[in-house]
């Protein structure tokens, strides 16, 4: 039989056809099956579910911690002893607006007009983020100053009664590096942006704060709210005022950091699963209506 050209078309056309529909068959079998997939894929990254933080070792309460030979108070022949190379902690503290950290009296912590630097990482649920930290009395006469997040909708600021300090934005659920230095004339605050820097204003005088206070992390007087909503891990005070360089090298070292200027350290609270100060003076806190959770990693991106 002689096979023609058209024949030959027509043969061809069929299985071209065969294999179209074969293939419109197979989406709608499993085209569905691939969307919901899909679908699924991107909502638990969007979660954090992938996040490479999700799967780096996790140091456990006192992995690291300051080693002072001569007791609280001294700076001869101090040291960092453990895991003190930025492992993120296991725990952070969690604050829903139930409670707060305090410590009643921080031996070496600056009065007065004397310089001082207070680091901090901090996520807040909401914009109405209440007081990261408080340091001072409720009333203007006697001075205080706080990180908080809500008063000024979507931003973080340090408040010294009287000489507020914005520093922002700052969204909710996504981790943010906050630091405030004062260096006897010149109030400084810092925030982590998210391309990884750090903004930086400034402002003067600060006022001086009362001699007789606490130092609260979770908790202060700032409205909207005095408690804080969110979480809140590695507190560090220094009794200088510490440079931008030295700031950011805080800041590099992540969410896990160790101090950085040992000498002038005041306390430092990883609250990686407790409220006590690892700086070797004693400066433990006491925790009331907080928690400690394991799962934080989602919204952290190291620097």
């Amino acid at each position: 039989m002689l096979i023609t050209h058209t024949h030959k078309k027509r043969a061809y056309s069929r299985i071209a056809g065969a294999k179209s529909q074969s293939a419109m068959e197979y989406l709608m079998t499993y085209g569905w099956s691939i969307l919901i997939i899909a679908i699924v894929l991107a909502a638990l990254f969007q979660l954090g579910v992938f996040n490479s933080t999700n799967f780096a070792p996790k140091a456990p309460p006192g992995a690291c911690q300051v080693f002072r030979p001569n007791g609280p108070g001294t700076t001869s022949f101090i040291n960092t002893e453990g895991v003190c190379n930025g492992e993120l902690p296991q725990y952070v503290a969690q604050d829903k607006r139930t409670g707060d950290i305090n410590i009643p009296s921080i031996k070496g912590l600056p009065i007065l007009a004397e310089p001082r630097t207070v680091t901090v990482w901090f996520l807040t649920n909401g914009t109405g983020g209440g007081n990261v930290f408080n340091y001072g009395i409720d009333a203007c006469n006697l001075y205080w100053f706080n990180i908080n997040v809500g008063q000024y909708a979507g931003y973080a600021e340090i408040n010294t009664c009287g000489s507020n300090l914005v520093i922002g934005p700052v969204s909710p659920n996504k981790w943010y590096f906050a630091a405030f230095a004062y260096n006897g004339s010149t109030e400084y605050g810092y925030l982590s942006s998210p391309g990884g820097q750090l903004i930086s204003v400034s402002n003067g005088p600060f006022i001086f704060n009362t001699p007789s206070s606490s130092f609260t992390i979770g908790y202060g007087f700032d409205p909207p709210s005095g408690y804080f909503n969110g979480s809140v891990a590695n507190v560090q005070i220094y009794n200088t005022s510490l440079s931008s360089n030295e700031i950011q090298a805080i800041y590099v070292e992540g969410i896990g950091g160790a101090p950085i200027d040992l000498q002038n350290l005041v306390g430092w609270w990883p609250l990686n699963g407790n409220a006590q100060d690892y700086s070797g003076n004693n400066n433990d806190g006491t925790a009331t209506g907080v928690t400690y959770t394991s799962a934080w990693t989602s919204g952290y991106t190291a620097p």
